[in-house]
């Protein structure tokens, strides 16, 4: 099994608060393969649960570790890294 990680610094200028929380939980839902989001050193939540996002109280400039296991890891880590340094906030 390919076990892939990467750290990314929020981008959206509300942190993952409902609508950027969505998008991701749903790409990650959407990427077919076990993804976790941890913030900072804490324990990583199921990222394409959007409660479990929210959860973790993301705000903008926060750091997370994303990891996925399986076949094309690391594509699905780069698309939801993405997805995490855009600005969804922005007009």
């Amino acid at each position: 099994m390919t076990v892939a990680t990467r750290t990314v610094r929020i981008g959206s200028a509300h942190g993952l608060h409902a609508r950027p929380a969505k998008l991701f939980a749903q790409a990650a839902k959407d990427a077919g393969l076990p993804v976790t989001i941890a913030k900072d050193a804490g324990a990583p939540v199921n990222a394409a649960s959007i409660l479990g996002v929210i959860a973790l109280g993301i705000e903008q400039g926060d750091y997370v570790t994303l990891t996925a296991d399986g076949e094309g890891a690391e594509n699905v880590l780069d698309d939801l890294a993405d997805l995490l340094t855009t600005d969804h906030d922005a007009a």
